[in-house]
């Protein structure tokens, strides 16, 4: 009896020791890439990233803990972002962020249509068919509009408040990408009746920016619209010495283009978005599908004017237009 007795206390240990083994393992680490078409020096997309990775930590996701954040900075050279891209891909991540809008989703959506993909930035996700509508996505990729067409009409409306002499705009977009096309189409449409004239100056090429508004400017009465372009961002630092140089009233999609010493910005709280982002790569990891998550939009915008600017340029900025500023950089 002892002996049977000693066997079945065995058998039981025995059974009961890889369960309490299995119990006390850690959960598995979790995979996250993060593709982003901007240079790895740039401090704004470095700020975008820190904010991503603290909601995510307080989500309860840490770097090197149980998380791993695989990040590709690709620039914006369309070469670099597609051989990014492929890398990400073959790693099979459980769920990669496509942290710059149109740039990187679409030559994230050619390369899967199984990993799961939360974006940021993108502008008409329904109209270039990376999804099936905002509140059912039904594929693999779901995430957070910059904002609605109707946005761009804004900016020419602020610009001729804060330069009422403005009758003609340089708008500059980027063409090959259905928000560039977009944005430029808002604008046009709402500038007669402003009883003001839009003219597109593309921003893929430096030496066509700085062509092309140089030959803007040579007419009087001029502004500058600089729609939401990865390209644009790229080249924030000409586009503002170009405005300045020339004299022209600007407005920016993003605040950061007036911390560098444009003239205003309206736009989302572009920061935001990428907590927002990290909210919804929290909900996959637990176990949701994109397909399922509604696209939303920003609940955040931000007016930011530089009065510095203002008077190198000779504007008297309306006080009700500072009023409802959220930042007056002075």
């Amino acid at each position: 009896m002892r002996r049977r007795e000693f066997l079945g206390v065995l058998s039981s240990a025995a059974v009961a020791w890889p369960l309490a083994a299995g119990a006390q393992q850690p959960d598995r680490m979790r995979h996250i890439g993060v593709l982003m078409a901007a240079a790895a020096d740039d401090p704004e997309y470095r700020a975008r990233m820190g904010a991503f990775q603290q909601e995510l930590a307080r989500l309860g996701w840490t770097d090197g803990r149980n998380a791993r954040i695989d990040t590709r900075w690709a620039t914006t050279n369309a070469e670099n972002i597609r051989r990014h891209t492929a890398e990400l891909v073959a790693l099979a991540p459980d769920v990669i962020l496509a942290a710059t809008g149109t740039t990187t989703l679409a030559p994230l959506l050619q390369a899967t249509r199984t990993v799961p993909i939360v974006f940021a930035l993108v502008i008409d996700p329904v109209g270039a068919g990376f999804v099936a509508s905002l509140a059912r996505p039904g594929g693999n990729a779901t995430g957070f509009l910059m904002f609605e067409y109707g946005l761009s009409a804004k900016w020419l409306e602020l610009l001729k408040q804060i330069a009422p002499e403005v009758t003609r705009v340089a708008v500059l977009r980027d063409p090959t990408i259905a928000s560039g096309i977009g944005q430029f189409g808002a604008i046009q449409s709402a500038a007669p009746s402003l009883r003001m004239e839009a003219s597109p100056v593309n921003v893929r090429d430096v030496g066509e920016i700085e062509r092309d508004l140089t030959a803007f400017a040579h007419s009087a009465n001029g502004g500058v619209i600089v729609t939401a372009a990865p390209e644009a961002s790229h080249h924030r630092d000409l586009i503002v010495a170009l405005a300045a140089r020339h004299r022209l009233p600007a407005i920016y999609a993003s605040r950061y283009f007036v911390t560098d010493g444009g003239l205003t910005s309206y736009g989302p709280d572009l920061i935001d978005q990428y907590r927002q982002a990290a909210g919804y790569v929290d909900r996959i990891l637990k176990g949701e599908k994109p397909a399922n998550l509604p696209v939303q939009a920003p609940t955040k915008y931000e007016l930011v004017i530089n009065l510095k600017t203002a008077k190198v340029l000779g504007l008297e900025v309306p006080p009700m237009l500072l009023a409802r500023a959220n930042e007056v950089i002075e």
